[in-house]
């Protein structure tokens, strides 16, 4: 939990020196997209997210009722598209396919942990995840819309 909650705070503060340009990557820089294990290892993530999303009672309410699958192929296009890999996510936005969920930082620090979990199973190695995640925190303020 210390680590989680280390790696968060971390992340947070990545996500956001990178969203005022503190930092600043190259669209072609696909080097994170490799590092990942390209699209066969951004599915196997997303295989092991999904089933650990599922299993966690805390997510489980978010996850059970909905397509799994296209839920899936969403967030392997998704991160392949921040990791600067080739996809490009198709649909709605962060803010309006989140609208109404009731997310509130509690669960998206929970999904934080399980995307850790999985990460971790899949022996991605830390820097690599905090570079990940480091992308995917600016995403907090369209999916957190609870208090």
């Amino acid at each position: 939990m210390t680590r989680t909650l280390s790696c968060l705070a971390r992340t947070l503060l990545l996500g956001a020196a990178l969203a005022a340009g503190g930092a600043h990557a190259q669209a072609s820089d696909d080097a994170l997209y490799q590092q990942l294990g390209a699209q066969p290892g951004l599915v196997k993530l997303m295989d092991d997210f999904m089933l650990r999303l599922l299993a966690d009672p805390r997510m489980n309410p978010f996850f059970k009722d909905v397509d799994q699958a296209h839920v899936k192929a969403q967030l392997v296009a998704q991160f392949c598209q921040v990791s600067g890999g080739p996809c490009r996510l198709k649909g709605p936005d962060m803010k309006t396919a989140h609208a109404g969920m009731d997310i509130n930082k509690n669960n998206f620090n929970a999904l934080v942990e399980v995307l850790q979990q999985s990460m971790d199973a899949q022996g991605i190695p830390f820097t690599v995840q905090n570079r990940l995640l480091a992308k995917l925190a600016p995403m907090h303020r369209d999916i957190v819309n609870t208090p």
